[in-house]
């Protein structure tokens, strides 16, 4: 499988940024955004449907971010191990790889197997009050 494009990434990167207050680290603006993630997909897809994509997602992640591999999806579809990323690695760019890593590969795959438009109504499901239109994403030409 490929990777997700360069405007994957900046979704990624601004659902993080929708996330993000002063004093939060990027490992856990990932599991925020996930956890968000996990509420419109849980309705769409079911939780075990939502679970094999975040599986699926941080297997792909880890080729990109090799600390994920010490990463889990736990039995309530919550990520086990992320938040010591931080610890381990300190805060800083190992810790917003690996966040962007994760929520990229998991958008990616929702548009590999449901299509863009599909995948932006179930992100701005969550994400209502943040301008993701203003975001000069090039879906056409990426996907």
């Amino acid at each position: 499988m490929g990777t997700p494009s360069p405007s994957t990434q900046d979704l990624a990167r601004r659902l993080l940024a929708a996330s993000r207050t002063a004093s939060t680290p990027p490992v856990t603006e990932a599991v925020l955004v996930i956890e968000k993630l996990q509420t419109s997909l849980t309705k769409f897809a079911g939780f075990d449907g939502f679970s094999s994509l975040l599986r699926r997602a941080l297997l792909l992640a880890s080729r990109d971010v090799p600390s994920l591999k010490s990463v889990r999806v736990g039995a309530d579809g919550r990520l086990e191990g992320f938040e010591r990323l931080v610890a381990d690695k300190g805060t800083g760019a190992a810790g917003d790889a690996a966040a962007v890593a994760i929520t990229a590969h998991l958008l990616w795959l929702l548009v590999t197997f449901i299509g863009q438009p599909l995948t932006l109504m179930l992100v701005r499901e969550p994400w209502s009050d943040t301008a993701l239109d203003e975001c000069n994403l090039k879906w056409e030409t990426d996907w």
